[in-house]
């Protein structure tokens, strides 16, 4: 697990020295160029949070607000792995216990952690923490598929304009001599 993230922590920061050291990298993006929006689900896809760091990296100076994203992908990515193998490890500490229960004919010691069950609650807790964990893979999956999803989105709007220049005005207006109206009137520049 710290290989990965010492991998992950690398790969960012060379992503950020690549940036800031050439003009020409293809992380640095200028914003008058096309941003492709797969390239941003690619990187998110193989590293996460990574689509999110091209994304800010290609937006314009006073636009940037991708790069926030980034620990809270990790945190929860962190938080549902954890408590996905925490209850894999349980599930299998209580499988093991029942069966050695089941085949022992109580000749063999048990585990400390659950002297005080019988088999039928070790039965109930073993279900429980099963379905737990595949809750949290599930959990993972959708915080992972998340984050590519939103990594697609903010990359559809790094060339979105949302200047001045657009603007929609809302004025009362008479429709006939005595029916009154608004006019809806749109400026694109």
């Amino acid at each position: 697990m710290k290989v990965v993230i010492i991998l992950v922590l690398s790969f960012l920061l060379s992503i950020f020295a690549s940036a800031q050291n050439s003009n020409d990298s293809l992380i640095s993006v200028k914003p008058d160029t096309v941003h492709s929006v797969k390239k941003a689900m690619l990187f998110s896809a193989i590293v996460p949070g990574a689509g999110q760091v091209y994304n800010h990296l290609a937006m314009p100076k006073g636009k940037k607000k991708a790069f926030w994203k980034v620990p809270l992908i990790y945190a929860g990515l962190g938080v549902t792995g954890y408590f996905m193998l925490n209850n894999n490890g349980l599930q299998k500490s209580l499988k093991s216990e029942y069966y050695l229960r089941k085949n022992s004919n109580f000749t063999q010691k048990f585990d400390s952690k659950w002297e005080q069950y019988d088999e039928q609650g070790v039965a109930q807790l073993y279900d429980q923490h099963l379905n737990r964990r595949d809750l949290f893979i599930l959990a993972f999956g959708a915080v992972y598929l998340l984050q590519v999803i939103d990594a697609a989105v903010e990359a559809q709007f790094v060339s979105f304009d949302i200047s001045e220049n657009l603007s929609l005005r809302i004025s009362p207006t008479m429709l006939t001599n005595q029916n009154a109206g608004l006019r809806l009137s749109f400026n694109f520049k």
